[in-house]
C-alpha cells in the first residue's frame, strides 16, 4: 500500500510542477512566435491577438517574410508591420 501511495503522490507533484498546455492551437503558435522573434513582454498580448484574429497560414507567412526580409534589428517590429498593413 505504501508503494501505491508514493505513486499517487508523485503524479500529483508532477502535475503541479508542469505548466498547462495551451488551450487553443493559436496560443501555441503565438508562443512560438514570441520565442523566435524575441518579442518583449509589453507586446506579447499583441502577438496573441494577431494569432487569434488571423489564420495560421497568414501568421506563418508573416513569420517567414520577417525572417527573410529583416536580417538585423528588431524583427518583432517588422512582424507587426507585415501582419497589420493598415497602420
Amino acid at each position: 500500500m505504501d508503494n501505491i501511495k508514493k505513486i499517487f503522490e508523485n503524479k500529483l507533484s508532477n502535475k503541479t510542477n508542469s505548466p498547462k498546455p495551451p488551450a487553443y492551437e493559436w496560443q501555441d503558435l503565438a508562443l512560438k512566435i514570441v520565442k523566435e522573434l524575441n518579442i518583449p513582454d509589453f507586446k506579447r498580448s499583441s502577438v496573441f491577438k494577431a494569432c487569434r484574429d488571423n489564420s495560421q497560414a497568414r501568421i506563418m507567412q508573416a513569420l517567414t517574410d520577417t525572417k527573410e526580409l529583416c536580417q538585423t534589428g528588431q524583427k518583432w517590429q517588422y512582424f507587426f508591420k507585415i501582419i497589420n498593413p493598415k497602420k
